[in-house]
């Protein structure tokens, strides 16, 4: 129960070390895009490499050569699933869904906020957070990975880098 010999340590130990040093070389070799910033399909693809990790470390029912193509096999479609979102919007839109606009020129859109459960008062935290005091001069955008995005906004002009969020001018609260 708290021991069960001296051999199951070791090949814990070990096992542990080759599945780990796996893990390293297969997530260098599939690119940046592996270890970005999280969102929701990157939070499960970690999760995943984590259980499998464990899995293969502390169960003598997987080889190591099977857990190693099991990590692999995720980290695979995991690059085909990027691959294709760079590709197609569709994919895009299902794996990373979209940014959401919450505050455009001092406007709270309550319904977005709702969907997003946002409060004004987080909205304005983010604003402030930003150096941003007047929020009539600004948008702050709900990122698909949860992080807050705080954009100035001069004159009548709209930030470019607003192009791929949805406005829904009508949703006023």
């Amino acid at each position: 129960m708290f021991f069960n010999g001296w051999e199951n340590l070791g090949r814990t130990a070990v096992v542990g070390c080759l599945a780990y040093v796996i893990l390293i070389v297969m997530l260098r070799l599939s690119g940046k895009r592996t270890l970005a910033k999280m969102n929701v399909f990157d939070l499960v693809v970690t999760i995943a490499l984590g259980s499998m990790l464990a899995t293969v470390t502390l169960s003598k029912d997987v080889a190591l050569a099977e857990g190693g193509v099991a990590l692999a096999l995720l980290i695979l479609l995991q690059f085909v699933v990027t691959w294709l979102s760079v590709r197609s919007a569709w994919v895009r839109r299902v794996v990373r869904g979209q940014p959401t606009l919450l505050l455009y020129r001092g406007e709270f859109l309550h319904n977005a906020m709702r969907s997003q459960r946002v409060t004004e008062s987080e909205v304005r935290q983010a604003a402030r957070t930003q150096g941003v005091a007047d929020l009539s001069a600004c948008a702050v955008v709900l990122e698909t990975d949860g992080s807050f995005s705080v954009l100035p906004i001069a004159g009548e002009a709209e930030p470019s880098s607003l192009a791929d969020v949805p406005r829904p001018w009508a949703d006023t609260g």
